[in-house]
């Protein structure tokens, strides 16, 4: 009993960071993705910092989530709140900066 307990829980820990890294990604990538797609006349409209700054913090923290392969890292956990940051900021302003017309 006492041999298993240190390979459950090596799997278990990987999982879980599989779990987060991929969390990461994907919300990294739908910040990033919506960047893309906004109109850069629109970011100072909401009193934010420019698309191009936006797009540099996303793409450099999801390139560097990608490269350290790993969310539980310091670049990781900066990566998760610049995009917890834009989606649920910037992303709320823009959209009511357009009425909530559009696709996202």
């Amino acid at each position: 009993m006492e041999l298993t307990a240190p390979l459950f829980y090596l799997d278990v820990r990987y999982v879980i960071d599989m779990a987060l890294l991929i969390f990461a990604l994907v919300i990294e990538g739908v910040a990033l993705v919506h960047c893309l797609t906004q109109r850069s006349d629109a970011f100072p409209a909401i009193g934010t910092i420019p698309k191009g700054a936006w797009l540099a913090i996303l793409g450099v923290s999801l390139l560097l989530t990608l490269f350290f392969f790993s969310a539980v890292n310091i670049f990781g956990l900066i990566g998760i709140a610049a995009a917890s940051v834009y989606l649920l900021d910037v992303r709320v302003g823009l959209r009511d900066l357009t009425d909530g017309k559009g696709f996202w």
